[in-house]
């Protein structure tokens, strides 16, 4: 189980809870780990089924499944460091620039896709709702199981250590590491890279038909 809770050491503010022990911190942390998680991978395999529904590839096309990749980055990146580094001010503001700039990608999405051909329907808008408020949803958990780091943030304070990038300590268990990246590749990123390559694969026939089109005829020709 993760580090969640103060224990007043010096450059740290989480402690491993007590085995058998199951306290407002234990299970925020397990609901963080366990269900608000995994639980992203739900929306997000709904967004793609509805991307491909409206033939996303027949209408914005590469352009906005650029930018599908461009937020699953925005994303994974910190979701990574936080998986693996400890949670201090820096880790924070990583974080919180990170959901800021996935929400302002986000925005440039739906305009792209509203001045495009593809129908957005109301259930697309309302996935969308809920894959933007995810981020802060769980920079929120984390900062109410880090209240110190947070306070060390907005002091912009901590000293050095505190804006360093450190490994987690102790770490959080090979199995589910794996496991989420594992759910995060085959539920996340494989199906956007699926998007990009279909999407890819029209607009080069598309391109050949222009071409095609564009030949003068052999009768015209002599």
């Amino acid at each position: 189980m993760v580090e969640i809770m103060d224990d007043g050491r010096a450059g740290s503010d989480v402690r491993s809870p007590r085995p058998g022990t199951l306290d407002v911190e234990t299970a925020t942390a397990r609901y963080l780990l366990h269900v608000l998680l995994p639980a992203w991978f739900v929306p997000g395999l709904l967004d793609w089924w509805m991307h491909r529904r409206s033939g996303i590839e027949r209408t914005s096309g590469t352009r906005e499944s650029l930018l599908h990749l461009a937020m699953i980055s925005e994303i994974g990146g910190p979701l990574l460091l936080a998986l693996l580094l400890e949670i201090n001010p820096l880790m924070l503001a990583l974080m919180g620039g990170a959901a800021l700039l996935h929400e302002t990608t986000a925005m440039w999405d739906v305009r792209l896709a509203a001045h495009s051909t593809r129908e957005v329907t109301p259930a697309e808008q309302n996935i969308h709702s809920f894959l933007e408020s995810l981020p802060f949803i769980a920079i929120g958990a984390v900062g109410c199981l880090h209240p110190r780091q947070v306070g060390a943030l907005l002091r912009l304070r901590g000293g050095a250590a505190g804006w360093r990038l450190r490994r987690k300590h102790p770490p959080l268990p090979a199995r589910y590491l794996v496991g989420v990246l594992g759910g995060v590749a085959v539920f996340g990123v494989l199906p956007y890279f699926e998007e990009l390559h279909r999407c890819w694969r029209a607009g080069r026939a598309a391109d050949r038909r222009v071409r095609e089109g564009s030949r003068p005829c052999a009768s015209a020709t002599r």
